[in-house]
């Protein structure tokens, strides 16, 4: 049931409809309003010669042979959205990136990366991706990565985002092997612009707000310019309880093992009926045997007995293969709403400030600065315990069940929902300054030099983690002579095994006795002494000096397409990252953390790079334009050495109207900081075993008989690994001690990139543009740093087991489960994870692109506009002569994916309506069907297709005012069940309205 729009909420949405109103009276004299949606945003003449993004050469901008897509700023106010990277994800080439919902929560987020959104261009990662700020570079968002945080970008600053693919390294250096997304701010701004928005969801809740004003001012007679911007956004969190699909057990659904399918066979095998579905879809899912109450084992036979809170316990149905769930339940913690928010709280500030000075037509000085504070909080799961020890004499024991009840102790597992969900909350601050000087050498020849300095500071604090030795010495709580409960260490210092390490045990110790029989039963004494905030400190920083010439041949000779135009230059790059963790995570005292030390490392590298454009033919008959280029950069870098990187283009335009384009470059990717040098430091990582016999028909066809060798050669069977047991985790599903590290021994990664398109602009149909591009990408020598179950996984999954991720598990002599228990005395890994050139990968595909204005006399103008992907293939190969692991189809990977929007305008009013698509993509991987085609329903097999429509409505009240509303996701798609946030999230129907000022 949905609920009322809270009283503030609906206040709100006034307050900016009166300010509106507000806006509108003060705008006495105006000049031009920004475009209304649907305007052309350029804001040079078509054939005005300017710097591209994709080439260092100025030219005219139909003359860069790499195809382009561009979102214009006003593309980027009509989606109502206040995050950048939600609006970037309705490109097909990057809809796979890490927006709003995917920045916390559930989600796994890099080390003080709540609220931070990264950009992943063809899915094929985010440190692959090279994003730039007019065509520089920008320091990254999170430490140990090169990936850039979108947040830090300011929205009303853009005045495009160019999207480009193919040759990248070349002209920018590494990282761009996926290619770059370059985001063009306004410059030479003069006047004030003013824009207040506020949205809320159609349930109430989700709201979010933006401000911003952005003021410029010509002087000394236009030669000179200072432009200052300020922005603010703020974003509220939506926890997965406020939506039935996520929240509610009796909406909320999974598919795991249907219990008819899966029972013991002959000699334990189980046997799999392929008339009937190995998984059905299930709701009032719980996990087994685990109660936010406590489930209480009095017999210590691993079956719970009652309740925290002293009733009889209700297990419901355990599901067998792993998957820890139960059906029903009533003492069971219910799955739903147990996996995270489905939106963090993000608030940002952004300050900018912007000068030019044109001393002469030889020299201009120019500067950039800029400040981001963005402030995020999200919360994921609860602390939890599985199985812990309660003394016999443990003195609420006794108290809830008597004193005879547990002659041997007791097991209680519990979901600690009343300590504090866990969370993290991330102070994130980005410093970014630019400086240099361009002007002429000489006509038709410029200079620039430049020097940019980023940092990125962080402060990540997470909340409620028990402290180890403070969490067993308070849970051991017995009677003091005088009657009280109190810590058995306390009384006796001796009884820590091993010692306390945090605290001072004894008389007049700070230990307080903690209750865990029944729900918020804990005293806050005893909280505050358990749990303590995680507060780690990181620091990126970032120093580039670049300098380059560029010019064109005229003033010596000319082809008949023109002058040679031509690009050289040099840059030196130093980058650095620190991560500082909090003391007790470098001394592994928290319980559910292992030791995490300091982590730092720095490279730099310096580059020389050239480029030219050569105008064959131009004006002639067959030959409206003909015309080759080609870039080249050699790099030193102090970790890997010297890499080389080139690119060769083309255009080739037989009329006006039609232009073929290509490409073919080399690029590369140099490891980053942290893959590198990250210490080598104990984890703690969930591996779902492949070799369990629940598992051994979901992989490739060699999985079984790998596993059947595996466990040979430790002296097992191959049915000793089986999951039966009626626990929440069985031994085979479960957190393993690991370890993982950097590896300073990586080779830069190396792409292959050709593209071949067509660029149709027939004068036939005035105002119609349309482009196709197909895309070819092959990366060699790939970083890969598996997960710990992908790295079990890709193990047995190889043609043989003699390859390294073998050699980087260890598996138990007696049970064959990969070593790591939290139980295991001897504190033996189970893992080694780390990243090594290892892997390939290759996607392919076409790009689209449709655009179309009419005017049809006195009914208005009419924009038309379509950006469409088509993903022929993307596929990884894990190890040389390993099989081709296909991901085409699979999650963020459709076949079609696009958007297009429909505006038209007429005198004041404009109206918009828009729609963001892609088609089915895989629930399971081709493997796992191809070896158990029973896994499931047919009709599971893949998630739906993503249909989002939005409208919009605009009215410019004169020239200087104009308001505007719309609704998002308007018929309310929500995530399929089994996700959070795909293939859309989990906000709903979105409504917003907002107005701008311009003075």
């Amino acid at each position: 049931m949905k609920q009322p729009i809270s009283r503030w909420r609906l206040n709100a949405a006034r307050s900016v409809l009166a300010m509106a109103a507000v806006l509108a009276a003060a705008s006495a004299s105006a000049q031009d309003a920004p475009a209304t949606v649907g305007d052309e945003q350029a804001t040079t003449d078509p054939a005005e010669e300017i710097v591209v993004t994709g080439s260092r050469i100025v030219r005219p901008e139909l003359e860069v042979a790499s195809p382009i897509v561009s979102v214009t700023a006003a593309a980027i106010e009509a989606t109502g959205l206040n995050n950048i990277t939600d609006v970037l994800i309705r490109n097909p080439a990057l809809s796979a990136s890490v927006g709003g919902a995917r920045s916390g929560g559930g989600s796994p987020t890099p080390l003080a990366g709540t609220g931070a959104n990264f950009l992943n261009l063809r899915n094929l990662g985010t440190n692959r991706t090279l994003v730039l700020v007019n065509g520089r570079r920008h320091v990254a968002g999170v430490p140990n990565t090169a990936a850039v945080d979108i947040n830090s970008i300011p929205q009303d600053l853009i005045q495009q985002v160019d999207v480009l693919t193919g040759g990248a390294s070349a002209v920018y250096g590494a990282d761009g092997v996926s290619g770059v997304v370059n985001f063009v701010l306004r410059r030479d701004f003069e006047g004030v612009t003013a824009r207040l928005q506020a949205g809320i969801s159609d349930d109430g809740d989700a709201g979010n707000q933006l401000a911003s004003i952005v003021a410029g001012k010509n002087f000394a007679g236009g030669r000179g310019n200072v432009t200052a911007a300020y922005e603010y956004s703020n974003t509220e969190r939506l926890s997965s309880f406020a939506r039935p699909f996520s929240g509610d057990p009796d909406h909320f659904q999974e598919l795991w093992q249907n219990i008819n399918d899966f029972r013991p066979g002959a000699n334990g095998i189980p046997f799999d009926d392929p008339n009937i579905p190995d998984r059905i879809l299930y709701t009032n899912l719980t996990w087994a045997d685990s109660a936010p109450d406590g489930a209480v084992d009095l017999n210590l036979d691993g079956i719970p007995d009652f309740t925290g809170s002293g009733l009889p316990y209700d297990g419901g149905t355990f599901l067998p293969g792993g998957s820890g769930r139960a059906i029903g339940g009533t003492s069971n913690t219910p799955t739903a709403g147990y996996f995270g928010d489905l939106y963090p709280a993000i608030e940002r500030h952004a300050a900018n400030l912007l000068t030019s000075f044109e001393f002469s037509d030889k020299v201009r000085f120019f500067a950039e600065g800029k400040f981001v504070r963005t402030r995020a909080y999200s919360v994921g799961q609860p602390s939890f315990d599985f199985y812990t020890y309660l003394m016999p004499d443990n003195a609420f024991l006794n108290d809830r069940f008597g004193a005879n009840a547990a002659p041997n102790g007791a097991f209680i597992s519990r979901d600690n929902f009343d300590f504090g969900i866990r969370g993290e909350r991330v102070r994130r601050d980005t410093w970014r300054g630019v400086v240099g000087f361009d002007g002429e050498i000489a006509e038709n020849t410029r200079y620039e030099i430049s020097y940019v300095y980023g940092r990125t500071s962080a402060r990540s604090s997470q909340t409620s983690n028990p402290i180890g030795d403070r969490y067993y010495a308070a849970i051991d709580a017995v009677r003091a002579p005088d009657g009280s409960i109190v810590c058995r260490s306390t009384l006796d210092p001796s009884a820590l095994s091993p010692a306390a390490t945090t605290f001072t045990p004894g008389a007049g110790s700070p230990c307080r006795p903690l209750n865990l029989l029944g729900n918020g039963v804990a005293s806050q004494a005893a909280l505050d002494f358990v749990l303590a905030s995680n507060v780690g400190r990181a620091l990126v920083d970032q120093h580039v000096v670049s300098g380059s010439i560029s010019g064109d041949s005229r003033a010596v000779f000319e082809l008949p397409g023109g002058p040679i135009g031509f690009a050289f230059g040099a840059e030196y790059r130093r980058e650095r990252s620190r991560s500082d963790p909090d003391p007790f995570s470098v001394r592994g005292e928290f319980r559910d953390s292992a030791a995490l030390p300091p982590s730092a490392g720095s490279f730099d590298v310096k580059e020389v790079f050239g480029e030219v454009n050569v105008p064959l033919l131009a004006n002639m008959r067959f030959a409206d334009l003909l015309s080759f280029g080609a870039a080249a950069r050699v790099s030193d870098y102090s970790t890997v050495g010297s890499t080389r990187t080139w690119k060769f283009d083309g255009i080739y335009a037989p009329i006006r109207d039609i232009r073929f384009r290509g490409s073919y470059s080399q690029a590369v990717r140099a490891p980053n900081i942290g893959e590198l040098f990250l210490p080598t430091t104990g984890t703690f990582g969930f591996v779902t075993d492949p070799c369990d016999l629940a598992n051994r028909n979901q992989g490739t066809q060699y999985r079984e008989a790998n596993c059947r060798t595996l466990l040979a050669g430790l002296g097992l069977t191959p049915q000793q690994i089986a999951t039966f047991t009626p626990s929440r985790v069985p031994s085979a599903t479960t957190s393993r001690r690991g370890t993982v590290g950097g590896n300073r021994n990586l080779a830069a990664e190396i792409a292959t990139t050709w593209t071949a398109g067509v660029a149709l602009q027939p004068r036939f149909i005035p105002g119609l543009t349309i482009t196709a591009d197909w895309y070819d990408i092959r990366i060699r020598d790939a970083i890969n740093t598996p997960s710990p179950t992908q790295l079990a996984q890709l193990c047995v999954d190889q043609p043989t087991i003699n390859n390294q991720f073998c050699a980087n598990v260890f598996r138990s002599t007696t049970t064959g489960y990969v070593l790591g228990d939290g139980n295991d005395p001897q504190r033996r890994i189970g893992f080694n994870v780390g990243p090594a050139n290892v892997a390939a990968f290759r996607t392919s595909g076409a790009d689209f692109a449709v655009n179309y204005t009419v005017q049809p006399g006195k009914l208005g103008r009419f924009d038309f506009n379509v950006n469409a992907g088509y993903l022929d293939h993307i596929s990884f190969v894990p190890t040389v002569g390993a099989d081709v692991d296909d991901n085409t189809l699979e999650q963020y990977n459709p076949r079609w994916r696009g958007s297009g929007n429909i505006t038209w305008t007429l005198d004041a009013l404009s109206l918009n309506y828009g729609l963001v698509y892609f088609s089915k993509t895989r629930r399971f991987s081709v493997e796992e069907l191809a070896n158990n085609p029973d896994l499931s329903d047919p009709k599971f097999f893949f998630w739906p297709e993503m249909f989002q429509h939005d409208i919009r409505a605009e009215v410019r009240v004169n020239d200087r005012f104009r308001f505007y509303g719309g609704v998002n996701n308007l018929f309310e798609q929500t995530p399929i069940w089994g996700s959070l946030n795909y293939p859309i999230s989990g906000v709903g129907r979105f409504l917003y309205a907002g107005a701008t000022m311009r003075m």
